[in-house]
């Protein structure tokens, strides 16, 4: 019998979407848990040592970090999402921890307190996404092969303009046009869409909107 999959789960968490994807992609049922990480319950302190989402109970036993999961994922489910190559992998896991650093820009551009520090924060994911830019061939995906973790790791860094953009282009991505097939291919994606509920966009607007920052003055 397959081990029963819980994934402890915050709305907005990126990182929560990131395991759902590949959850999704690899056709393997699990069950969400969606709770308030302004008010944990004591029961997930118990099995997240960090305090964080995402957390994915096998039978019961927790793990916790989103690379770990994605990970374990990869060695006990089918359909790899990683290349067979050992130097390929370690390139799309290089990939994966700079998506994890564009989330950080998003975090300080959303969190920025000024105009100087919004601006600086701006830049810095224009230079990271110009990055990208170079990086990506003429396929919609990150790989030519297929879908990868890279691609699940992407995906909900994308997400947040969709909302963002209808503030102002913060990002640039109009004018990086294998950067913008890319999200555009990955937003279409039944994997991708599945990962949030449908309120997302209402959600993370209230949340944006509610941070004493600059953009939250923009939004305004």
């Amino acid at each position: 019998m397959p081990a029963k999959l819980v994934l402890i789960s915050h709305h907005l968490c990126p990182y929560v979407q990131r395991v759902a994807i590949a959850l999704a992609e690899k056709g393997m049922e699990f069950e969400r848990i969606n709770i308030d990480l302004s008010n944990k319950p004591d029961w997930f302190l118990e099995l997240s040592p960090l305090g964080k989402t995402p957390v994915l109970t096998v039978d019961g036993r927790p793990i916790f970090e989103s690379a770990v999961i994605l990970e374990y994922l990869e060695e006990i489910g089918p359909e790899p999402l990683h290349p067979d190559s050992a130097l390929e992998r370690a390139e799309h896991r290089g990939w994966m921890e700079f998506g994890s650093a564009v989330l950080n820009d998003i975090a300080g551009l959303y969190s920025a307190a000024t105009a100087e520090a919004f601006e600086a924060k701006r830049q810095a994911l224009g230079a990271k996404f110009a990055r990208i830019e170079a990086r990506l061939g003429e396929g919609e995906l990150f790989d030519r092969r297929g879908f990868s973790l890279v691609d699940a790791v992407f995906a909900p860094v994308f997400r947040y303009f969709d909302v963002l953009d209808r503030t102002g282009d913060f990002a640039g991505i109009g004018a990086l046009p294998r950067l913008d097939r890319w999200r555009r291919a990955l937003a279409a994606r039944p994997s991708v869409l599945g990962a949030v509920a449908a309120d997302y966009p209402e959600r993370l607007t209230e949340f944006l909107r509610a941070r004493p920052s600059y953009l939250a003055g923009l939004m305004a």
